[in-house]
């Protein structure tokens, strides 16, 4: 018996500090699960409040942070429900506690809440910008289907003249003043042609596009603009500190039929629009916009080809001065326009344009592409009529704009009696108001083949011709006898052709640092080849009988930011000489 109790008393005195010891590491798991419990809880609860933080804020709908606060459960109860990793069964009754130290912890907890932090934050980030958080609030849901546009422009110009060159009679301004010897009292009677002029000038446009329905949409652009021209919206600077002109440059309605493939078969637009046609800078001003109707339709082919469903046109006007038309690959496009040019009171014509143009459209290889159109400009009652004797029947038949190079006639002449054209206004022979000679019916081929092998360097090669038919030298002879002779220096020659080929190499639209493009190109225009009014201000100063080389680039300096450098050398083609170069710097940005 003494044997029994010795032998349990030293058993108990075994076990109990092994039982001892186990319940002190079973205290410690205790404090431990308590205290991670709690840590959780509080990363919980921080997390919980961020979310209503969004919430209110309006960065985060209810919605959504429901959705994350659901997401979280499910991925929890999921984790609670994974089957236990099994264990062997001999350390099935161990307990093993593993000792982490305060730093460690410490360490893990601010890892997993930066982790965590960054996860939610670019979450709401990206939700935010896909579901544009708590614009709807604060604005107006129409701002949803408006865009906005924006332009600016520096430029530097220097003019330089041959000393030899010849005077030119400036017509608006004797118009104007009501004759030449008028005009010449305020010293306007004749263009610059002689002295060299340095000019600072710039150009800022704001424009907005609201998209009304499907295939709706209204626009309106404002600009600064020389109101006495009608292809220029420069201001040039140096006004004594006198405001700005700022015009309505365009105010249109547009729109665009798409079938359930996303193919637009037609487009109709009308107000004060951009060029509708595919055209160069030698017929329209880049500046020019159209007052009137037009409408272009497009037949389609091809239209389940990769290539064609993948291309990707430049942007309208990327490569100034060449208006590339309708961006429709693999295509046949037809353009009309009516488009009036000036109302004409207590008359029952006024003066109009009537276009048609119509063209092929196609990537010959790969994203190379070939575009070819044929187009017939119709000028309804330019031209002008001779009054008889002191009559003013026909004063509306003088134009309203002209630059220079088309045949000018006498509408009003000083005869020696005629009591509305007197020697004060004029010199016998002279004319107190003038008007266009020909009538304007041009037809007008273009061809552009953009070269892409090398993309992103295109090379883009254009060729324009234009032939004007409307000019009647035995009609103007009978209408204006005695006019055309050496006195006058006008003569009466049929000399109606205009030609431009331009190469344009680089990049097509310059966005980025580095882009880069490169412009080649010779003009020749005869003087009424073109209506005058309509062509580029640049080149030969504007207007036609001209021909000379354009050479010119531009660099991307930064985004939407880039340089761009002509230099023009010109000379007149059949009338008094008229030698210009001129050299363009301009510094562009753009949204």
């Amino acid at each position: 018996m003494i044997k029994k109790t010795l032998a349990v008393l030293l058993a108990n005195s075994l076990i109990t500090p092994v039982l001892a010891d186990e319940k002190d590491d079973l205290l410690k798991l205790r404090q431990d699960i308590a205290r991670e419990r709690e840590e959780l809880t509080e990363l919980k609860q921080t997390t919980t409040n961020l979310i209503d933080v969004f919430v209110q804020q309006g960065l985060l709908d209810k919605q959504k942070a429901a959705t994350l606060l659901n997401t979280a459960k499910s991925q929890k109860l999921e984790e609670s429900t994974e089957a236990p990793t099994e264990q062997p069964a001999k350390d099935a009754k161990r307990i093993r506690v593993t000792y982490v130290p305060d730093f460690v912890k410490e360490e893990i907890r601010q890892e997993v809440m930066a982790g965590l932090q960054d996860k939610v934050v670019a979450q709401v980030k990206t939700d935010a910008k896909q579901e544009k958080w708590g614009i709807p609030g604060a604005l107006p849901t129409w701002l949803d289907h408006v865009k906005l546009t924006a332009d600016a422009r520096l430029r530097m110009q220097d003019d330089e003249f041959n000393g030899d060159n010849k005077r030119y009679l400036d017509y608006p301004s004797i118009n104007k003043e009501g004759g030449e010897l008028s005009a010449q009292e305020r010293n306007e009677a004749y263009l610059n042609t002689t002295k060299d002029r340095l000019r600072l000038r710039e150009r800022f446009r704001l424009g907005l596009d609201a998209q009304i329905t499907d295939g709706l949409k209204a626009g309106l652009r404002l600009s600064t603009t020389n109101q006495m021209s009608a292809v220029s919206s420069n201001q040039t600077l140096g006004n004594t500190g006198q405001s700005y002109q700022v015009a309505i440059d365009r105010a249109f309605i547009q729109y665009d039929y798409l079938d359930a493939l996303h193919n637009d078969w037609f487009s109709v637009y009308g107000g004060r629009i951009a060029n509708p046609w595919m055209s160069t800078e030698m017929v329209y001003s880049p500046d020019l916009s159209f007052e009137g109707f037009a409408g272009t339709f497009r037949w389609h082919m091809n239209q389940n080809n990769e290539t064609v469903k993948n291309y990707r046109a430049a942007e309208a006007n990327s490569r100034f001065g060449l208006q590339l038309g309708p961006q429709t690959p693999d295509s046949v496009f037809m353009t009309l326009g009516v488009f009036p040019i000036q109302e004409v009171n207590f008359s029952t014509v006024d003066k109009w344009l009537l276009g048609g143009q119509i063209g092929v459209d196609w990537l010959v290889h790969h994203d190379s592409r070939l575009k070819v159109a044929a187009a017939f400009y119709d000028y309804e009652n330019l031209r002008a009529h001779a009054n008889a004797r002191d009559q003013f029947t026909y004063d509306w038949t003088a134009p309203q704009f002209s630059q220079k190079g088309n045949t000018m006639v006498p509408i009003n002449l000083n005869d020696g009696f005629n009591g509305r054209c007197t020697n004060s206004q004029s010199l016998q022979g002279q004319g107190c108001l003038y008007g266009l000679a020909s009538d304007f019916k041009i037809f007008d081929a273009t061809v552009m083949y953009d070269f892409a092998d090398f993309a992103p360097v295109h090379a883009l090669v254009s060729l324009d011709y234009a032939k004007n038919l409307g000019y009647d030298a035995g009609r103007l002879a009978r209408e204006f006898p005695g006019y055309f002779n050496a006195t006058t220096h006008v003569d009466n020659k049929d000399r109606t052709n205009a030609l431009q080929i331009r190469l344009d190499l680089g990049h097509q639209d310059i966005h980025r640092f580095n882009d880069w493009s490169a412009i080649f190109a010779y003009r020749y225009v005869q003087r009424d080849a073109l209506l005058d009014a309509f062509t580029e201000t640049i080149f030969h100063q504007g207007g036609t009988d001209a021909k000379g080389w354009m050479l010119g680039g531009s660099y991307g300096l930064a985004k939407n930011t880039w340089l761009m450098f002509r230099w023009f050398s010109t000379q007149a083609v059949n009338g008094p000489r008229l030698d210009v170069d001129t050299a363009v710097l301009d510094l562009n940005v753009r949204l």
